[in-house]
């Protein structure tokens, strides 16, 4: 009989338990399954594969560890990064200069000057953006792939935070204000080194055929581009990322194989060799092949609802906290031991340790009824809630380990320790304990920050 991913999940929590990762003293924790993020990046090479050369560029953003940049780079992807924190992080992973991509809405000219510097390839996120590079003189030597961000203004999808290919998205040049084509056709002309055409339409929310529809009108743009230039100018297209994921079940909806058949039916050019391809998938990736567990330490009565107080939070899971409708989880109840609870269900709000009173990764949610001491499983959060937490009540962020489970044997691996609360003291100035007190008392700067 085939292991469900909820029994996979219980299976590894128990090791994690008997290993002492996670308990009583341990009271969170994040889990990466390695085998199905090689499993995941092979399924997203074999999607494009054939016909045109691709760089599937994995976004930083959505699991920003040292060791994954790693584990995707080994398995055959490159790295978007999106500032210079996260261009650090992949040069540590040991990426290539020339498979990684920055994109950014507000780069600075010494963050331009280094990525051409590197070779690193650039995207531009708009037209004063072209005229700072230009003013570089490394952009003559450089090697780097520099290319121009559009927003095609397709529309939105059903997050807007999510969608950047609205009318007034805040990313890219776009193209369907009045004058704006001409305005970037002519930044071609003027700009020979200006090789590719980046487009994201968005990410969750956002379905496939809207997705598609942005790449075609900047397929259809880099054909007038080099129809102009009477020569292949833009030799390449960055299609970005964004492949939306199915948080409400284990299967994976919709696969890359759906989207590049999608993209294959709406742009069929795209694949017959004459451009070099560029992906920016992150979430896709990571999301489905993570999971939290955390520690119940309370569970009470309020209003005629059962109330779970764990450690999984807004400082873990921000975007479901303060986005309950957009960002849903699932949550499995297991036993102390690791087991699958078989109580009765009740209707719960599932909190975490947060002082205000949405810190809820669930609401109103039937569940087999919670005790203390038990521990709750977060399914589906592989990608973001490891890379974007919340610094709110100076919470210890969790470690994180990757795992192996193979012939019923669960091995792991560090990819971060827990926070400490000397490193929370030393991010919250404490070296720095002095400076106000003696600000202006002897006319000293009172020691400032360095």
């Amino acid at each position: 009989m085939q292991t469900t991913g909820a029994e996979r999940r219980a299976e590894v929590v128990r090791a994690a338990l008997a290993a002492g990762l996670v308990g009583e003293r341990r009271v969170a924790a994040g889990f990466l399954d390695v085998d199905a993020v090689r499993h995941t990046v092979a399924e997203l090479r074999a999607a494009f594969d054939g016909g045109a050369p691709v760089l599937h560029a994995f976004a930083v953003k959505a699991c920003a560890l040292v060791p994954v940049l790693r584990l995707v780079a080994d398995a055959g992807m490159g790295c978007e990064v999106a500032s210079p924190g996260e261009l650090a992080l992949a040069l540590a992973a040991g990426v290539r200069a020339d498979r990684i991509v920055l994109d950014s809405p507000a780069k600075t000219g010494g963050e331009l000057a280094r990525a051409l510097e590197l070779g690193v390839a650039v995207n531009a996120d708009n037209l004063a953006e072209l005229e700072r590079i230009a003013a570089l003189p490394v952009v003559r030597t450089s090697s780097s792939v520099l290319g121009l961000r559009v927003n095609p203004q397709v529309g939105a999808g059903t997050i807007g935070a999510m969608s950047t290919a609205s009318a007034h998205s805040k990313f890219g040049a776009p193209l369907r204000d009045p004058g704006a084509r001409e305005e970037v056709l002519a930044a071609f002309d003027r700009y020979p080194w200006l090789t590719r055409l980046h487009v994201h339409v968005g990410s969750q929310g956002c379905p496939p055929g809207l997705m598609a529809a942005g790449v075609r009108a900047v397929w259809e743009l880099a054909e007038e581009v080099n129809a102009r230039a009477g020569r292949r100018q833009v030799t390449s297209i960055d299609l970005g990322g964004g492949l939306p994921v199915d948080f409400a079940g284990d299967e994976v909806s919709p696969a890359f194989a759906d989207y590049a058949r999608t993209l294959r039916s709406a742009v069929p050019g795209l694949f017959d060799g004459s451009y070099a391809l560029v992906t920016e998938f992150g979430r896709s990736v990571v999301a489905k092949n993570g999971f939290t567990v955390a520690r119940v330490e309370y569970a009470k009565e309020v209003g005629g609802r059962r109330v779970a107080l764990t450690h999984a939070g807004g400082h873990l899971a921000t975007r479901t906290v303060l986005m309950p409708d957009a960002w849903p989880l699932r949550v499995e109840v297991l036993r102390p031991d690791g087991t699958p609870s078989s109580a009765e269900p009740v209707v719960h709000d599932v909190a975490g340790p947060l002082c205000f009173a949405g810190d809820l990764v669930a609401r109103e949610r039937l569940l087999p009824r919670i005790e203390a001491a038990d521990l709750v499983v977060l399914p589906d959060t592989g990608g973001y809630y490891t890379s974007a937490p919340w610094g709110y009540n100076s919470v210890p962020r969790p470690a994180v380990h990757g795992f192996t489970a193979v012939g019923g044997r669960v091995r792991f691996a560090a990819v971060r320790r827990e926070q400490t609360l000397a490193e929370i003291v030393a991010e919250a100035g404490g070296t720095h304990a002095d400076a106000l007190v003696g600000l202006g008392r002897d006319g000293g700067d009172g020691g400032a920050a360095r």
